[in-house]
């Protein structure tokens, strides 16, 4: 350990380390408390050194200001020496990197963690902080199931910034939204999206973007499709699909506008699941899926945009309130023009093997 003590925080022991920082166990010497201490090592340049301590400070105040059950609560930033810390609430508990390692999670399970994910995003993102590195390696998940999102602070500095004055990339390639990877301006709908891609991976057990190698792993995020996860988990629910989809839409604009809404359609997946009982959608009398075999779209949609091209104007909360009612029509059949179907219908809802049409 490079120091004994950062502050008022005598260090104890070294809890982790990460790509922007080490982790430790600290006592505060004032309030006779247990903290968790992250640490950034400023650089040599003076110039950057200032430019990233300025940044650093913006952004540790903001995240200071959140006050939510589902984000970490920080305590106390400063400088000692080179260093840059910040210090926030020790939380006991798994990471979900941990419980996504044991195998696949129940989906309940899985809705429940991403529900209070984007909950706690949504806080965020009202006060105007993007997080940037949404994984489950920054979820912990305490004992009765209550999910914390850490790394506020340091992992949400600037991109840019960062990468100019420390040579390393923020955020995780697998759940890097497009305009993260392509070192665009992001905001809250970069978090969207990695939620996105971390809820594919909880109810799949495989991440939705993959490559040999960081080029194409980036590649995939920024140009591929991924396997739509009802293929990948067969019998997976529409309605889980549905969110997914919309999520996980290149185009932000396509996406969910802010985490709130996320949420909002998060909550009624997991109240479908609860009225199936069985972990699907709740089954329906003369549901036309029911007698209809499964449709090859690969004629009918462009290649590469099976399950997950979204029509203008779709509105998933719509869509779900179909599911839930039993207004799903039948699957897209073959010779059915893609774009008359969008301007028909408004909207695509993601099940099963393909798309549903989904009238209001």
């Amino acid at each position: 350990m490079p120091f004994t003590h950062l502050g008022r925080y005598r260090i104890l022991r070294e809890l982790g380390r990460g790509a922007m920082g080490t982790v430790y166990l600290a006592e505060d010497e004032t309030l006779q408390r247990q903290v968790a201490i992250k640490t950034l090592l400023l650089p040599e340049n003076p110039r950057d050194s200032k430019e990233l301590e300025a940044r650093f400070r913006q952004e540790a105040k903001a995240a200071g200001a959140l006050s939510h059950p589902n984000t970490i609560t920080i305590y106390d930033f400063g400088r000692e020496g080179n260093w840059l810390y910040i210090a926030m609430e020790r939380l006991q508990g798994v990471e979900l990197r941990e419980l996504m390692e044991g195998g696949l999670l129940p989906l309940d399970g899985a809705l429940d963690i991403a529900a209070q994910v984007a909950s706690g995003l949504s806080a965020a993102h009202e006060r105007g902080v993007v997080h940037r590195d949404v994984k489950p390696g920054n979820i912990m998940v305490l004992p009765g199931g209550q999910a914390k999102i850490m790394d506020f602070g340091i992992a949400r500095m600037k991109s840019s910034e960062v990468r100019t004055v420390t040579g390393t990339m923020i955020g995780s390639p697998k759940y890097m939204s497009p305009e993260q990877v392509g070192g665009h301006m992001v905001d809250q709908r970069s978090d969207v999206f990695s939620l996105g891609a971390l809820l594919y991976e909880m109810v799949t057990g495989q991440t939705a973007f993959q490559g040999e190698n960081l080029g194409q792993l980036l590649g995939a995020v920024m140009h591929g499709t991924p396997v739509p996860p009802s293929q990948v988990r067969p019998g997976l629910p529409a309605s889980i699909e549905l969110v997914i989809t919309r999520a996980l839409q290149k185009n932000a604009a396509a996406r969910y506008q802010d985490a709130a809404e996320m949420a909002r359609d998060l909550a009624q997946c997991r109240a479908l699941l609860g009225r199936a009982g069985t972990g699907g959608d709740p089954a329906r009398p003369g549901d036309p899926l029911a007698a209809t075999a499964p449709v090859d779209l690969n004629a009918t949609v462009p290649a590469g945009q099976v399950g997950w091209t979204l029509a203008p104007g779709f509105d998933s909360a719509a869509g779900l309130r179909a599911l839930a009612e039993g207004r799903a029509a039948a699957p897209v059949r073959q010779g059915v023009s893609w774009a008359a179907t969008a301007w028909a219908c408004g909207y695509l809802v993601a099940a099963g093997v393909g798309l549903l049409l989904a009238f209001g």
